[in-house]
């Protein structure tokens, strides 16, 4: 009965890490003022007739630190490439050179850095809900065991909260370092 039981702790940590990877995503989404091809992958074109990732139609480069092209494969989509671009709401205004698509990053101002800092501390702290959630769960498997000891129950209540704030840390030194990027000059 309780001897056998045991927390899936790998599958915790894979949904821990899975909670770290989505917030990783999301932070490369914010536009710190350097120029990224990370920052392209929501924009969405509508090619062939349906919406298609911005990296599926052309080649994303960044060859200069406050630059982003885009090389477009098929020349009849430069127009929708670029439509897709000034309607994204990335605030890039994009700049035409044959099948090339210049995206030159301008300087952020120091309100909008602000606003970006908050923008990432709200993703963090979806990332933090998410690794709690997932001990909640760990706890509440832990309560629902038949017939296991109260010292077992507090050590593997013990391991998945030190689970937890490992992770609640990981979150924090991610979020800082983020904070950091957006607001260096």
């Amino acid at each position: 009965m309780a001897d056998d039981f045991e927390i899936d702790t790998d599958d915790m940590q894979r949904r821990m890490d899975g909670a770290m990877t989505n917030l990783r995503n999301e932070f490369a989404s914010l536009r710190t003022g350097r120029a990224s091809a990370s920052m392209l992958e929501p924009v969405m074109v509508d090619a062939y007739g349906s919406p298609t990732p911005i990296n599926q139609v052309g080649t994303v480069n960044v060859p200069e630190p406050r630059m982003v092209t885009v090389n477009v494969w098929d020349k009849s989509l430069v127009g929708k490439v670029e439509k897709a671009i000034r309607e994204s709401g990335l605030g890039i205004n994009p700049q035409l050179n044959g099948t090339i698509i210049m995206l030159p990053i301008p300087e952020l101002n120091e309100e909008r850095r602000r606003d970006l800092t908050k923008v990432a501390g709200q993703y963090a702290e979806h990332a933090r809900v998410s690794v709690r959630n997932i001990r909640r769960d760990g706890m509440d498997r832990i309560k629902r065991a038949d017939g296991l000891a109260e010292d077992e129950a507090k050590m593997w209540e013990g391991e998945v909260q030190e689970m937890t704030d490992a992770y609640i840390k990981k979150v924090d030194r991610a979020l800082e370092e983020k904070q950091a990027e957006i607001m260096q000059v």
